[in-house]
């Protein structure tokens, strides 16, 4: 009988390590049992869920702020948690298609299914919770008991008191587990009496602990457990054999399979508890193989040290030697100037050559002077030529001592392990991006012969040196949420074999996105035409049918410009805070036009019709001086930038250089629109780089809404916000 006090204190204390719980790490509350045959807290299972069903469902709840300007309900955290707990069939209906975004008149449809697929805590395995999510795991009420004990032995000196005495309440000694009370013995027998049902009940020992006597099937809520699926591996009742998951599926009674499986443990433990002198000889050796490791690794401590002192008794010497030689020099070319110094100080009046030859001057014997003037006459003539070219006798440059250290810096970086017997994994630059979040993506040219990665990341900063964080991976890709926007970010890779670790990779810097990510869709309702524009069934890209419609009507064509632009727009608003969100254009697009609409001006455009156009483009107009421009681009719903012919097209502007050189930029791979709604500005930026490549004010005094235009041949993808699904997706292909 469970609670019986059989287990001595001593013995639960040393099983702890089986009673922590791999997602929280602390003992376990409401065990439930997964498919993979773990166990898990219940509210571990809810908050792994929660928190993948934000990084599946909502981006922009992970990575808008506060101030996003979309419909939220009042209690998210109790809705979700109520969603998970509901069937995955109610669920899909609800969250799947049902639900609806309504924002100043535009619709938007969720798309994102709620996910029952985890990773488990204790095997790192993908697991599926089904249609029934967490209402169909089972209570691990066993270990729920042992539990229990461990915290009774823990709290040894606390008693458990009796539930039913007045106050003061006596010490209980037994606990009822049909009325989940404890009772002290006089309480017991009032409450039991003899000859009655209750005196039939099931007591235990005091305990805080209250289990249902009976399983219930958790597909049948109303069926007992009485079968045990050999396959599946878990309980089941007799509904779940006829008709339900398990109606193919080998089944044995419950008192069999109790037996069978009672006597497989039995009979495993008592083949451990006869080993038990081999598991203690085992585990005097790991504690000498653990002294073993401390002292080698002590030793390698001393040699690295050693060899690195070796390196700067080398670079102390070098040193030494390129100080002397830059004093020699110095010295040498100092000594230079200061004769050539004293020479020129010499041609002063009354100083050196100049005041020796005004004393030679004074010599009246014609003789003794011509014998001395002649090489006096010589050297003047010397210093006046020195005079008319100028020339410093020595240079003040020292760009030949320069130390050249950039071979030996990158040896001295990659210094590693003699034998580690790892080459350095490479971070693969073009499959590794920022969006919402992180993904970086690496290969290994010894991948089958690396147990794991770590990857390092850190944020740049030029005022202080910020610290690497780690994450130990796996595989070759990892997703890093939570990083700061408008920033940059380094990051490195360093791969593991057993205890033997490889050099870092070279660093990749990339530079997050300059406000949080905005989540929408293409908007099928609001100006969509499906006669020129294609739209896919995820509605996040769209293509332009180039002219169809034009050639089947090109025999009422004579004159004119008949060719208009066609307009689609975001199925979600913008009222405040700051956005930002990216998309590609196809290189094959001819015209295609990206910014923002406003609401107001968008409702007057789509009631205007839809084929009309300034005069400046009629061929007889007689109008091409671009005089209309400020006219007719007031009139325009939208503030846009033009892109096509693999060019990006900077607008005109009178605060900066028109020419064309000036204006004609290559399209990057990847455009990103930034909207900051309270300063009232819009950012064009270059993705690859995260570089601003034009920005404007524009006028939010309404709703403003992700807005494009095409015209011709052309095609544009919104990038796909990075989440696990996306690292899935990646990894298949």
């Amino acid at each position: 009988m469970e609670g019986d006090g059989s287990d001595s204190p001593v013995t639960i204390k040393n099983i702890e390590r089986e009673l922590i719980c791999p997602a929280c790490k602390e003992l376990f509350t409401h065990p439930l049992i997964l498919p993979c045959q773990h166990s898990i807290c219940h509210k571990c299972v809810k908050e792994l869920l929660l928190t993948l069903d934000d990084s599946f469902n909502d981006v922009g709840s992970d990575n808008s702020n506060q101030s996003s300007p979309r419909l939220r309900l009042p209690s998210p955290s109790m809705d979700k948690i109520d969603r998970i707990n509901r069937p995955a069939s109610q669920r899909r209906s609800v969250g799947w298609r049902g639900h609806k975004k309504i924002l100043n008149g535009w619709k938007r449809n969720s798309l994102t299914p709620r996910t029952t697929i985890f990773p488990c805590p204790g095997c790192e395995h993908d697991v599926d919770l089904g249609e029934r999510g967490i209402n169909g795991l089972f209570r691990n009420f066993t270990l729920e008991t042992i539990v229990e004990r461990y915290r009774q032995a823990a709290r040894a000196a606390t008693a458990i008191m009796c539930d039913l005495c007045k106050p003061p309440p006596q010490e209980s000694t037994k606990s009822c587990m049909d009325c989940s009370a404890s009772y002290c013995n006089e309480c017991f027998k009032i409450h039991h009496p003899w000859g009655t049902i209750k005196a039939q009940h099931e007591y235990v020992g005091p305990t805080t602990n209250f289990r249902p006597k009976i399983l219930m099937c958790p597909e049948h809520e109303t069926e007992r457990i009485n079968m045990y699926c050999e396959l599946c591996r878990r309980p089941v009742c007799h509904l779940c054999k006829l008709g339900g998951n398990h109606a193919n599926h080998r089944v044995t009674t419950m008192s069999s399979a109790y037996k069978t499986l009672k006597e497989k443990l039995s009979k495993d433990i008592d083949y451990l508890i006869g080993k038990e002198s081999q598991v203690k000889s085992q585990i005097s050796e790991l504690n000498l193989l653990m002294k073993e490791t401390e002292c080698n690794g002590e030793r390698a401590k001393e040699e690295a040290i050693t060899h690195f002192e070796k390196l700067f008794e080398i670079l102390e010497e070098r040193k030494s030697s390129v100080l002397k030689a830059i004093d020699s020099s110095k010295k040498l070319r100092l000594d230079k100037f200061q004769t050539q110094m004293e020479e020129y100080q010499g041609l002063l009046e009354n100083n050196g050559l100049v005041g020796y030859a005004q004393e030679v001057l004074k010599e009246t014997d014609q003789s003794c002077f011509v014998q001395t003037a002649k090489q006096l006459h010589l050297r003047i003539q010397k210093a006046t030529e020195s005079l008319k070219s100028f020339r410093p006798a020595a240079q003040t440059s020292f760009e030949d001592y320069v130390v050249n250290t950039s071979k030996q810096t990158e040896l001295l970086g990659e210094l590693s392990f003699f034998s580690s017997g790892i080459d350095v994994p490479e971070i693969n630059e073009e499959q590794s991006k920022v969006y919402n979040n992180a993904l970086i993506n690496w290969h290994h040219p010894e991948k089958d012969k690396a147990d794991s990665y770590v990857l390092e990341y850190r944020k740049i900063n030029r005022e202080d040196e910020m610290s690497w964080n780690e994450i130990e991976v796996c595989g070759t890709s990892k997703i890093i949420q939570d990083l700061e926007n408008s920033s940059t970010y380094a990051f490195r890779v360093r791969a593991y074999k057993g205890s033997i670790c490889s050099p870092c990779s070279r660093e990749l810097i990339l530079h997050t996105p300059p406000a949080p990510v905005f989540s929408f869709l293409f908007d099928e309702k609001c100006g969509y035409n499906n006669e020129h524009l294609l739209l896919n069934l995820k509605r996040d890209r769209v293509e332009s049918r180039a002219g169809f419609n034009l050639l089947l009507a090109a025999e009422r064509i004579q004159v004119g410009y008949y060719t208009s632009l066609d307009y689609i727009i975001g199925d979600t608003g913008i009222t405040k805070g700051k956005h930002f969100w990216a998309f590609r254009v196809e290189p094959y697009s001819y015209l295609v036009k990206v910014g923002v609409a406003s609401s107001d001006k968008l409702q007057e455009w789509l009631r205007s019709p839809r084929d009309a156009v300034s005069p400046r483009y009629e061929q007889d107009s007689g109008h091409d001086s671009g005089s209309e421009d400020a006219c007719f681009d007031s009139s325009q719903p939208f503030t846009l930038v033009t892109i096509g012919m693999k060019k990006f097209f900077i607008p005109k502007s009178p605060t900066s250089s028109n020419e064309p050189e000036n204006r004609v930029l290559p399209m990057p791979t990847s455009i990103g629109i930034f909207l900051d709604y309270d300063k009232g500005k819009v950012s064009f930026y270059d993705m690859d780089h995260m570089k601003c490549l034009y920005e404007r004010q524009v006028d939010c005094s309404h709703t403003l809404y992700p807005a494009f235009a095409l015209m011709g041949s052309g095609g544009i993808q919104l990038e796909e916000p990075i989440t696990a699904k996306y690292l899935e997706y990646q990894e298949d292909m």
